[in-house]
Order: C-alpha cells, then sequence, then structure tokens
C-alpha cells in the first residue's frame, strides 16, 4: 500500500498521522495527538484518508487542548455507530478481496485495466451528496459515487492488487464555473507515474467503454484539469496513453480513412486519438472529410463524438438515410446528472 502523503511529511507530522490511524482504527472516541496547529491537523487528516481510503468511517473531527500541554485531545466523527461500521468493514473486505483474486495474474497494465473497466460498467456518478458517495461504501458498496468516491475505490483496488496508486488531488475554479476540487489517480508501470481520471471515462461511457484518461502525462491531463493543491510524481511519458498501446493514436490523415473505412465495412464503432499536430479547426474538418469520404464510400452517414481537450473522437456509422451528426463532448463531473 502507497502512503505517498505520509512520506512527504516531517517527523512531528508522522507522528500525528500515525497516532490518528491507529486511532480510528480502533474506533477510539478520543486520541491524544502530539499538539499542531489546526491548519496542519486537517491537512494530516485529509491527507491520512487520502492514503488510507479503505478508512471509510471517518469523516470529521474537533479537537481540544489544554494550554501547557505538549499534546491535543482528537475526537473522530464517525460516519455510522460502531457496530455498523464493523459490518461494512466486513462486508467491504469481502468484496475487494473478491474483485482482487479475479485479476492477481495479470500485468501491470492489465490490473489497472481492469480496476478502470470494472469502475466504468459498476458505478454511477451520483451528485446527490449522499455521505458515502465520498467514501468506498459508495462505489464498492452501492454502485454510486461522485470523484472522490471513485478515485478512493480505484486506489483501494489497485492496493489490494499490488498495483502502486495515489489520489491527486486539483483546485477549483469558480471562474471557469468549476465549483468543487477534483480527484483522480496516478498509477505508476514499469517504474514511470502516468495520470488515469476513471470519473472523467466514465462520463463519457455512455456506448462502449472509453478510456481518453487513461494513462496520461502532465502536459495532457493539464488541459482540462485544474492544478494540483497537493503534492504529486511528474507523470512525463506518454507513451502507454491507451489509445497509442492500442495503435489507435494517428498522426496521419490516411490512417483516419483506413480505419474509417473498416469501421464502415464492418459496423464497428471506432474511437481513436489524434496526435499529427496540434488540432485546429482546420485539421478537424479534414478529419471529417476522411471520415466522410469512408462513410460514403459504404453508403453510411458518420455519427461522430469528440472530446477536443483530448482531441480523442469516437465515430459510428448509420445508414445514410439516416441524419449524420457531430456532438462535442466535455469530460466532466456533472456528465450524468
Amino acid at each position: 500500500m502507497e502512503e505517498f502523503y505520509y512520506q512527504k511529511m516531517d517527523r512531528q507530522k508522522q507522528a500525528v498521522y500515525h497516532g490518528m490511524l491507529q486511532g480510528v482504527r480502533q474506533l477510539a472516541d478520543q486520541i491524544q495527538l502530539p499538539r499542531v496547529d489546526g491548519k496542519e491537523l486537517y491537512d494530516i487528516f485529509f491527507q491520512m484518508r487520502l492514503d488510507h481510503p479503505e478508512i471509510f468511517w471517518v469523516v470529521g473531527f474537533s479537537w481540544k487542548y489544554y494550554p501547557d500541554s505538549p499534546n491535543l485531545i482528537f475526537v473522530p466523527e464517525y460516519l455510522f455507530e460502531k457496530g455498523k461500521i464493523k459490518e461494512h468493514q466486513i462486508a467491504l473486505t469481502s468484496r475487494v478481496e473478491k474483485l482482487a483474486r479475479q485479476a492477481q495474474g495479470l500485468s501491470e497494465w492489465e490490473k489497472e485495466k481492469y480496476v478502470h473497466d470494472f469502475i466504468c460498467e459498476n458505478v454511477r456518478y451520483d451528485k446527490l451528496k449522499k455521505p458515502y458517495s465520498h467514501e468506498i461504501i459508495g462505489p464498492l458498496g452501492q454502485g454510486v459515487g461522485v470523484c472522490e468516491g471513485i478515485a478512493k475505490a480505484v486506489k483501494v483496488l489497485c492496493d489490494a492488487l499490488g498495483l502502486w496508486c495515489m489520489i491527486a488531488i486539483c483546485g477549483n475554479n469558480p471562474e471557469k464555473g468549476i465549483k468543487y476540487r477534483h480527484t483522480w489517480n496516478i498509477v505508476k508501470l514499469g517504474g514511470k507515474y502516468y495520470h488515469m481520471d476513471v470519473t472523467f471515462d466514465n462520463s463519457l461511457s455512455h456506448n462502449g467503454i472509453r478510456y481518453d484518461y487513461f494513462n496520461l502525462d502532465d502536459k495532457n491531463i493539464f488541459r482540462d484539469h485544474e492544478p494540483l493543491i497537493a503534492p504529486a510524481p511528474s507523470c512525463t511519458d506518454g507513451d502507454h496513453f491507451y489509445y497509442r498501446e492500442k495503435k489507435l493514436s494517428f498522426t496521419k490523415m490516411e490512417d483516419v480513412y483506413k480505419r474509417s473505412l473498416q469501421a464502415a465495412k464492418k459496423g464497428r464503432l471506432l474511437t481513436f486519438h489524434w496526435r499529427g499536430g496540434y488540432l485546429t479547426k482546420e485539421v478537424f474538418q479534414e478529419l471529417l472529410e476522411q471520415i466522410k469520404k469512408a462513410g460514403d464510400e459504404k453508403q453510411k452517414a458518420a455519427r461522430i463524438s469528440m472530446n477536443w481537450a483530448q482531441a480523442v473522437i469516437r465515430v459510428s456509422f448509420v445508414d445514410a438515410v439516416e441524419d449524420a451528426c457531430i456532438d462535442m463532448e466535455e469530460a466532466n463531473e456533472g456528465e450524468q446528472e
């Protein structure tokens, strides 16, 4: 299990983190900790829960101290009464172990895909803001969750599979209409780090699973994500992006035409990534022309969904009597209201 945030703390904060973790695992009513100020205490609590998303039952705290004491008394706020917490612990541990057993023999990349696909197939984005939507009990117990709960579920499953994983978090941006902080994951494969945002892929997976945010580097993830507000490793390798791995990342117009022709002929969906230079309106128009040309040859009309930020295009071909259409998609948390 990766404790990324713990490793970044100084010794005093690590002592607070460790005491806090032991206490809430034991469902203690009060925990004596070395004294730090209120903001530091909040940050340690917040980051401890990102390192340990299996601790779903503690969602807040209060604290008290005496003026001359070197310690403080930490008072956890539990989501359920203690008997109920233990029931949920047993059920969730069993669920995670069962899911992990099915993927134990896979490679790192296959384990990551297994976790990603499980979430996309079994978890519905839930904006009702129920208490459990932010914890693993939502996605793994109820099949619903917001980005925080989804990212925590991804980490718990990766931890169970021995796959290095952490939770990344960015800030809000009211000027852009982004009201909330957003969370996703960073994984390590073959010693290199990659971003994986299952919530965003989930928001696009209406007609088959999408992989637009599967193993992105820093440059690409921050095209439509705000800057991080907590430390994280640099992700500099773009070679294991899903569509590149699957040879669905094209640099030539003729490749777009050929693969579109195959898709039109076989009646299959085609999802591909464009990396043949910057995606301008002119380049997009040329891509549309290649897709349309392929469809015309097979008497089919193209229906196109476009994730502009990540230059990913999904094409389905329908009988030409039906109207062709283009949808501009934006992956976000509001897609599934």
